[in-house]
């Protein structure tokens, strides 16, 4: 099973589409609506919230961008096996 549900997200990060999915909306959460939402005077954490959620934002799209690159090599390394 949990071989399986590895080789479909492998699959899935393949796609071209997914790629541009995820760019754009890298895109929409770094603009105006979304940075609106979060620069409120809270402090969750003692961080200011606007911070907090680039900061949160930003890691999570450089590991998006790792999962992308590890499907990438490791179909580049099948490819090359064959």
């Amino acid at each position: 099973m949990k071989n399986n549900l590895k080789q479909i997200v492998l699959h899935r990060l393949k796609l071209k589409d997914t790629w541009v999915i995820c760019f754009v909306l890298g895109m929409v959460m770094m603009n105006y609506p979304f940075i609106s939402i979060f620069n409120k005077p809270t402090l969750p954490l003692g961080i200011p919230l606007l911070y907090l959620y680039l900061l949160v934002g930003w890691s999570f799209s450089i590991f998006i961008v790792y999962l992308f690159s590890r499907a990438a090599r490791k179909d580049s390394d099948t490819r090359g096996h064959m």
